[in-house]
């Protein structure tokens, strides 16, 4: 008779006992572990390998460009977009804030300044000086043209008074033509940084004057990355240098390129940005252009008179907050001056 068929009440079949029933399965034995140990160990190493070999081509071309730009392009391009999108974001969503991050950048341009007119010989008192910056800045931000400037003359006398109080109660026999270069000095500092930078506050306070702001910033920067590509790329070794006493590097071939980035930015921000005809972006972007190349130069003789390279190593890749801020201070009086002209001009 055949077999009964299985019904629900049967014992269900246990899988242990079916793996251990399968006559092509193989126990994991102690060789098996070790080959597949062995080839982790293979691929991790193949991994490493690669890596370093990556990394290897990468320093090699980092080190190129080390040798043909003088500085370290990928660490100054990763520093100057954080610094572009911190302010971006202060003028675009909050206004007031980008007084905080000029303040810091002021800050930081007079000590670094202030060192290294101390190094050169020169009595700099920083902590007058800083605190008469924040004066400006305030002033040009909350008070307005007019009493700006009077706080501008106060601040420069109370720089020069406390100098000449300082070298009196000295008494250290400071020769008279030094003492006199030290007061001028100090004025200097004071219109050099805080000044300018307080300017840019007078233009972010009036209406829309965020995006004026940010415009003649973007031109700045905009300038000197075209000086920058074009030199490099067709002005190599010095061709046709502007200014060889003064700054040997630069040349007419990087002008020609800061020329055409600065009247395309400008044109390009008048129309999307700044709501003014094409032809009033042509002239900011101009008028940026020059007071940007005159205070590259600038800065580059107040360096070369006091013998050094950089303002400060404060910034990889770029030098000190002068080196950065060298063409954007002066631009900030053209900005304003082209906002008063240019601005009635704006587009309904």
């Amino acid at each position: 008779m055949p077999d009964a068929p299985v019904t629900g009440d049967a014992e269900p079949v246990d899988p242990l006992d079916v793996r251990r029933a399968d006559p092509t399965r193989r126990p994991t034995t102690g060789e098996g572990v070790t080959a597949i140990e062995s080839q982790l160990r293979a691929m991790r190493s193949d991994a490493e390998q690669h890596i370093a070999h990556a990394r290897a081509e990468f320093d090699q071309a980092n080190e190129r460009l080390k040798q043909r730009t003088g500085r370290d392009l990928i660490v100054a391009t990763l520093i100057g977009v954080g610094i572009g999108a911190i302010v971006i974001a202060s003028l675009i969503f909050v206004k007031w804030a980008f007084v905080l991050f000029a303040a810091a950048a002021m800050v930081l341009g007079v000590v670094e300044f202030s060192r290294a007119l101390q190094v050169a010989g020169r009595r700099v008192d920083v902590v007058p000086q800083l605190v008469m910056g924040f004066v400006l800045l305030l002033s040009g931000f909350f008070l307005g043209a007019w009493v700006h400037w009077i706080a501008t003359l106060v601040a420069v006398v109370v720089v020069v008074v406390w100098r000449l109080v300082a070298q009196l109660f000295a008494a250290d026999g400071r020769l008279r033509i030094d003492v006199i270069g030290d007061v001028l000095v100090a004025g200097f500092v004071q219109l050099y940084v805080p000044f300018l930078t307080s300017v840019a506050m007078i233009l972010l306070a009036q209406p829309r004057g965020e995006w004026w702001v940010l415009a003649f910033l973007i031109l700045a920067v905009a300038a000197d990355t075209g000086a920058y590509i074009s030199g490099l790329t067709f002005g190599r070794g010095g061709r046709h240098p502007m200014a060889p006493r003064i700054s040997p590097k630069k040349t007419w071939e990087g002008f020609a390129g800061a020329c055409v980035a600065a009247l395309v930015a400008g044109a390009l921000l008048a129309v999307f940005m700044l709501q003014v005809p094409w032809w009033a972006g042509l002239i900011f972007g101009a008028t940026v252009l020059a007071t940007a190349t005159v205070g590259d130069l600038g800065e580059s003789m107040v360096k070369r008179d006091l013998g050094i390279k950089d303002m400060s190593s404060w910034l990889p890749g770029h030098g000190g907050v002068l080196d950065r801020l060298d063409s954007i201070l002066p631009s900030a009086t053209a900005a304003l001056v082209m906002f008063y002209l240019l601005a009635p001009l704006g587009v309904s």
